[in-house]
């Protein structure tokens, strides 16, 4: 295995490891113990703490950024808001259900590094892109598409939050009615007023 493969190995298992037992969990030791590593393995490759949870950062943001390359999710999406707010959906939906753990962690870390402003802003910005959604808005002429970029950001956060940690978590991911009822909420946004 190489070096990528075996940092990117570490990543993934601390991942998972946070998502099922808590940030308190991650530890070198714990991550040779859930690849059957020799001891000292996951410290040969990420030195300190720090480091693994940057691993975990370029993870997540690398993977964010690969799946929503694949989905294809362009500007060539419809142009009513119903219609863009459901090829978001589809996205999101296959977010929570492919991608749970990602998700879990994120949050998880979000709040645990809220003292370290330079990995707390990277990993807010993992998972969804400001620029396209300013893109979005401009297409769409909002009158102040920073604003509402910024805006439909929170909502979107919120809306995958509420799926996978809030009150909506009985709602199954990868079923239509999951992306229907992501769809309904996020076209309210993109419907409303272009101009004061």
């Amino acid at each position: 295995m190489s070096t990528t493969d075996r940092r990117t190995a570490l990543a993934d298992a601390a991942i998972d490891l946070i998502a099922t037992r808590g940030i308190r969990a991650l530890t070198h030791r714990a991550l040779d113990t859930a690849l059957d590593l020799p001891a000292g393995s996951a410290s040969y490759y990420f030195r300190t703490k720090r480091a693994l949870i940057e691993a975990i950062t370029d993870r997540i943001t690398t993977r964010s950024r690969d799946d929503f390359t694949a989905a294809q999710l362009t500007l060539s999406i419809p142009t009513d808001p119903y219609g863009i707010a459901h090829a978001i959906a589809s996205w999101l939906d296959r977010l929570l259900a492919e991608r749970r753990n990602h998700l879990i962690v994120r949050h998880a870390l979000i709040i645990e590094l809220i003292g370290d402003p330079e990995l707390h802003h990277r990993l807010t910005h993992s998972l969804f892109s400001i620029e396209r959604a300013r893109d979005l808005f401009r297409a769409l002429n909002f009158p102040d598409p920073d604003v509402a970029a910024a805006d439909f950001i929170a909502v979107v956060e919120g809306a995958v939050f509420d799926r996978f940690a809030g009150a909506r978590t009985h709602v199954p991911a990868g079923t239509p009615g999951s992306v229907d009822q992501l769809a309904t909420l996020l076209s309210r946004y993109l419907a409303q007023p272009r101009s004061l």
